[in-house]
């Protein structure tokens, strides 16, 4: 049944942050000094577990944590500290083979989507203009209610795409985005880019490399 889905599918969507841009070592880099004025300490493995849910619950449950009140001053000025730490610091480093692969898909015909928990200024500024022109629908952090795990943004994603669930493919990298894919009812592919497989146990396949995946979805691509 699963084959049978993926050799159907009409639309292919994506992650941004751990699958189309190595991006992640520097949202680690800036959480981690933002929250250090504070006392907080966190680890690498928090921040990419929880990549694609909302930033406001994520430092919410950080503050929480460490007995600190989230007052909305507290929550901006540290998300702002955030936003400068990441533009100071960010190199954009796409992976390798990603371009020659989302082109490929949008030759044979594939309607392509992008659905990240990242706002969409951020956004502009990680994933080239020329890439970006190449979705037909993308799906920002601030384009939803309710963030990853919840099914909201890949189900807002399928409804432009006026496409079913089962006629789509999701390429992730952490659990969340799992998570809200499978909730959506959609086929997904974990990518092994930021965690161990052992993380991404609730996607469909997982594979180490974007080079790995054409076999699943087109196999001339």
């Amino acid at each position: 049944m699963r084959e049978e889905r993926v050799n159907k599918i009409k639309a292919v969507i994506f992650d941004m942050d751990g699958v189309l841009v190595d991006s992640m070592p520097y949202h680690y880099l800036a959480w981690y000094e933002a929250l250090r004025p504070y006392g907080i300490r966190v680890s690498c493995f928090e921040v990419f577990a929880k990549e694609g849910e909302r930033w406001e619950k994520t430092l919410t449950a950080l503050l929480r944590r460490e007995g600190i009140k989230p007052t909305p001053d507290i929550l901006r000025k540290i998300f702002l500290r955030r936003k400068r730490i990441f533009r100071r610091y960010f190199k954009r480093y796409l992976f390798e083979n990603v371009k020659q692969f989302i082109y490929c898909l949008k030759k044979k015909g594939y309607r392509l989507g992008l659905v990240t928990g990242t706002p969409t200024q951020e956004l502009t500024r990680i994933l080239p203009k020329r890439l970006r022109k190449m979705f037909d629908v993308i799906v920002a952090g601030d384009h939803v209610k309710k963030g990853k795990p919840h099914p909201e943004p890949y189900l807002m994603a399928i409804h432009k795409l006026a496409l079913l669930p089962k006629e789509a493919v999701v390429i992730e990298n952490a659990p969340f985005g799992i998570k809200s894919a499978k909730r959506a009812g959609i086929f997904c592919i974990g990518l092994t880019t930021s965690l161990p497989r052992q993380y991404l146990s609730e996607a469909d396949k997982i594979v180490e490399r974007i080079e790995d995946i054409p076999p699943i979805i087109e196999r001339s691509c």
